[in-house]
């Protein structure tokens, strides 16, 4: 079977790779390290078709070291086995190995004393966070690099040299159309080059065209990651853009969980939003909300964009505070932290000296309800913003009156 584009443009040393120049630019780590021709075991980790595979092998082809890949889900033990023997027979090895994350106990434990003596350096690839997804001991052995996304202009740099190589034989094909493959491309370069060649190889004529390309594929890429950071990413700049009020921020990742309709998730983070940020300035969103999500979940995509759209807008704008549940987390250190104290015997249940308030004026009488080791404490500290200002009215006027009495 032919080999995909992707495959028979891989970069045979560093200076081919498009992009990363923070990493592989002049005088920058990995262009030493090859250089120098010394290799240490490593993990690149950054989003799908960025260049991990093509610099882990741009390295050791232009190192010329013998080398072997794996990948962590799909190769055995066994596999593990049969590497480290050619290690041995060869006094060291190079193990690439794809989604390093995901490499099990057992596995662990035949490598990590390879990597230890050195008989194996290893170069890990992944998508995920290594930080939070790879295994201590394993991480411990590596240097850690992240891959910075390419841009547009990177990817057409991929594309224009991609129809210049004997693989697209006779190509015709625009500036525009190039610059759609790129903008479809959600700055994933392996795409752009599967998409460059699928619309190649569906003509005729090989000219490929905008309209060709729009009947493959009229909708960009991005890497939604639905299990991994890539997902909670887009959840944290949803929360953060609202919090920070920037509506057309909110309105861009709020608009990424429908294109994915992950509409169960944006849900739960809208509502934690809606009590966490919005609090106490804006109550009424609570229901606001409710019932926009009713809404969607009854009328269902695509119309459900409209009331998502419309409460988003109105969160990212309303007032913010965080008040209400800022004053609940000292609650709760206090508890875990053991400053408890003994409920006051006027409160408890057999109490016969407790003051019912609603026998008192407006409700209110002073007494103590806090225990003695915390009657002086205060939780609570109202923002002068929004619906709180009423609250905050109250409460300072309940806090004069004990100051009085």
């Amino acid at each position: 079977m032919d080999k995909p584009l992707a495959y028979k443009l891989a970069p045979n040393n560093l200076k081919e790779v498009i992009g990363q120049t923070h990493l592989i630019g002049k005088d920058k780590i990995l262009t030493n390290l090859v250089k120098n021709k010394k290799l240490f075991s490593m993990i690149l980790y950054g989003k799908p078709g960025i260049g991990k595979t093509s610099i882990a092998n741009a390295i050791v082809k232009e190192l010329g070291i013998r080398h072997r890949f794996l990948n962590a889900t799909i190769n055995t033990k066994k596999d593990i086995d049969i590497v480290i023997e050619e290690a041995k027979m060869y006094d060291g090895i190079v193990l690439i190995m794809d989604e390093i994350h995901r490499l099990n106990k057992d596995k662990q434990d035949i490598l990590l004393p390879q990597l230890e003596s050195g008989l194996i350096t290893l170069i890990g690839m992944t998508t995920s966070n290594p930080y939070h997804a790879i295994n201590p001991a394993i991480r411990s052995r590596c240097q850690l690099f992240e891959l910075k996304e390419l841009d547009e202009e990177d990817i057409i740099k991929g594309l224009k040299k991609a129809i210049k190589s004997p693989y697209l034989g006779g190509i015709k094909i625009d500036n525009k159309s190039i610059n759609l493959i790129a903008k479809l491309s959600g700055n994933d370069l392996r795409y752009a080059y599967n998409l460059l060649e699928v619309a190649y190889y569906s003509t005729d004529d090989k000219k490929v065209d905008e309209e060709k390309i729009r009947r493959i594929n009229s909708k960009p890429v991005f890497f939604a990651d639905k299990n991994g950071d890539g997902h909670y990413d887009v959840l944290s700049g949803l929360q953060k853009s609202i919090r920070g009020s920037d509506v057309d921020a909110a309105l861009h990742y709020a608009a990424r969980l429908v294109a994915e309709e992950d509409l169960d998730s944006l849900f739960r983070r809208l509502s934690v939003i809606a009590y966490e940020d919005i609090g106490l300035a804006n109550p009424a969103i609570y229901p606001r909300l409710e019932a926009a999500i009713a809404a969607a979940e009854r009328i269902g995509l695509p119309e459900a964009r409209i009331p998502i759209g419309t409460i988003i807008t109105e969160m990212a704008l309303s007032p913010k505070s965080n008040t209400a549940h800022i004053a609940f987390d000292k609650a709760l250190q206090d508890i875990e932290e053991g400053n408890v104290g003994s409920i006051p015997n006027h409160i408890k249940t057999d109490s016969t000296t407790y003051k019912y308030p609603h026998d008192y004026k407006g409700a209110y009488v002073v007494q103590q309800y806090l225990p003695d080791k915390l009657k002086n404490k205060k939780y609570y500290q109202p923002k002068d913003i929004g619906y709180e200002k009423n609250i905050k009215e109250i409460y300072e006027r309940l806090e004069q009156i004990k100051k009085n009495s």
